[in-house]
């Protein structure tokens, strides 16, 4: 960490939105976990599963069962990353929440870029720009097209006046971010843009912070069907902002989850009861 940094105070809670990492998963965790040693005064990171095929729950509940500091949520099934963001910050203990994508293209160490940002502007929700001056980015021609050509249509659509939303690195206080989580509708694709606009409608200050980026990964493993989705789900977005004035209806929500106990009658271990356990640790509410 630079000189002039600080450590994040409190807890840190790291949500992991996970599908189909089986391979990968362990050895990503362990370099998150590593970094958020350097970056946070405490932390918790929580795996947020979203309905994987391939082992990356049970992977991801190996590495729990040794390592206090991590936790497993899941989705069945496969219901989007937005959504799996979304589930894993709702069980989130930390003051801070942060957002890092499972495939690692960002380092958790950029966590304390992003609060050196957020403690010297006073900022409510700090987000990683691919745009900012001094970010480092490595990616293909073709992705950069696209990533321009979505942060003008976002400019038009909303102007926010930011200049990325989709960088897989966010950091937010505590409180903005659950207060904002109930009015979103998105699941999949623009979750982050749907977000970040609930936020600014509810004045919290949102500014953008440096990033080091190089895509591990090859475009081709976005399909090209996902850019019309995210096109859909973004101007969707603005039909309920502007037309159906979606975001101006009130949600009513308890200050907390009050808690909650499941008795389950059973004379033996079965595989029914291991069943039952499942589907408790899998359900969305936190407290129980």
């Amino acid at each position: 960490m630079p000189a002039d940094s600080k450590k994040i105070p409190g807890l840190l809670s790291i949500v992991v939105p996970a599908y189909n990492e089986a391979g990968a998963i362990a050895g990503n965790v362990a370099s998150i976990s590593r970094a958020a040693e350097q970056v946070a005064e405490d932390f918790e990171i929580i795996v947020s599963d979203d309905g994987s095929t391939d082992g990356t729950y049970r992977a991801a509940c190996e590495i729990a069962r040794s390592n206090p500091r991590v936790r497993v949520v899941r989705t069945r099934p496969n219901a989007g990353k937005g959504w799996a963001l979304k589930k894993g910050a709702g069980v989130a203990r930390g003051e801070y929440i942060g957002f890092l994508d499972a495939d690692l293209d960002l380092h958790a160490e950029q966590f304390g870029t992003l609060y050196d940002v957020m403690r010297v502007t006073g900022a409510d929700a700090v987000i990683g720009s691919k745009r900012h001056p001094r970010s480092k980015v490595e990616y293909p021609f073709l992705r950069r097209v696209i990533s321009f050509t979505y942060y003008a249509l976002i400019r038009i659509l909303f102007g926010l006046g930011l200049t990325d939303s989709q960088t897989g690195i966010k950091l937010f206080r505590r409180e903005p971010l659950l207060a904002a989580l109930p009015q979103l509708v998105v699941k999949r694709f623009a979750f982050d843009i749907e977000l970040l606009l609930n936020l600014h409608r509810l004045g919290c200050r949102i500014a953008e912070a440096p990033v080091t980026i190089r895509f591990a990964r090859p475009l081709s493993r976005i399909a090209p069907g996902e850019y019309f989705l995210t096109l859909r789900d973004t101007l969707a977005v603005f039909y309920r902002l502007r037309v159906l004035k979606f975001y101006d209806r009130p949600r009513l929500m308890a200050e907390e989850c009050p808690p909650a106990s499941i008795i389950i009658a059973a004379s033996e271990v079965s595989p029914r009861l291991l069943q039952c356990l499942e589907c408790c640790m899998n359900q969305d509410y936190p407290d129980f």
